[in-house]
């Protein structure tokens, strides 16, 4: 179906890109934070078994998954604070504005952990954004290699952001930050979560309404660019929920 957004530009809805990873229960499903990887199994109680293979009548499982952890999904500022607010509540629309990015991280030598650290810099995101008003960025790192689809990152020290990136996100007034990393903070760093302290602006100056999306993955041929973004949420009453952010290509008339 073609969706015209005003009278110079349209979208044909048949053709989103699907910028999820989806969650499976075999070796194939990415890890972060030490977790194991997600279980689908069948109920089975007093002689009932939930599994069409096994002799049950319908399949009927249970999946025991933690969003973090396991594969794309969207958080909000309840991921940091005291009390658990739902990114269910705070996200109010699903059709965003959203600009696709492409960087590789820079060498950076930390010197508290004695390594190199794979760095955005904050002169990096600014060359990178092209667009003067949009909602969301959409952040693809270098290099692109189809294995973050079911690496396993614990311990690994993936790239993360530098928190003065959220300077430039607030000049753009840039609400919603998806990534194809675990976090857009350092797998350790005492605790400290700059970047989400920073972005959601706890505690002073709490920001429901942003969002933070990590884990997608964006294919080599999707072109950086201006696109919609459907971003697509389970309705789980929790900080982070699986996501599913689908962008769009805005055609011109």
């Amino acid at each position: 179906m073609i969706l015209h957004l005003n009278n110079q530009q349209y979208i044909d809805t048949s053709k989103g890109i699907d910028i999820s990873i989806p969650l499976t229960n075999d070796e194939n499903n990415p890890l972060a934070w030490y977790v194991d990887k997600p279980v689908f199994e069948a109920v089975k109680a007093e002689g009932y078994v939930g599994s069409v293979a096994l002799g049950g009548s319908v399949n009927f499982r249970n999946i025991f998954f933690n969003p973090h952890g396991h594969g794309t999904h969207t958080e909000c500022l309840g991921h940091i604070t005291p009390e658990i607010h739902s990114v269910n509540q705070g996200l109010k629309n699903a059709f965003l504005t959203a600009e696709l990015i492409t960087i590789t991280p820079e060498k950076v030598w930390n010197e508290k952990e004695n390594c190199w650290d794979d760095v955005i810099t904050k002169e990096q995101i600014k060359e990178s954004i092209k667009s003067k008003q949009i909602q969301a960025i959409v952040l693809r790192t270098n290099p692109n290699t189809i294995d973050k689809k079911s690496k396993n990152y614990s311990a690994t020290n993936p790239a993360y952001l530098d928190v003065s990136c959220v300077e430039i996100l607030n000049e753009r007034e840039v609400e919603h930050f998806l990534i194809d990393l675990p976090s857009v903070d350092r797998e350790n760093d005492e605790g400290k979560l700059l970047f989400h302290h920073a972005f959601w602006q706890v505690p002073d100056n709490p920001q429901f309404q942003k969002t933070i999306t990590e884990f997608i993955y964006v294919d080599e041929n999707i072109k950086d660019g201006v696109y919609l973004l459907n971003l697509q949420t389970a309705p789980f009453e929790n900080d982070a929920t699986p996501s599913r952010p689908v962008l769009f290509e805005i055609f011109e008339k």
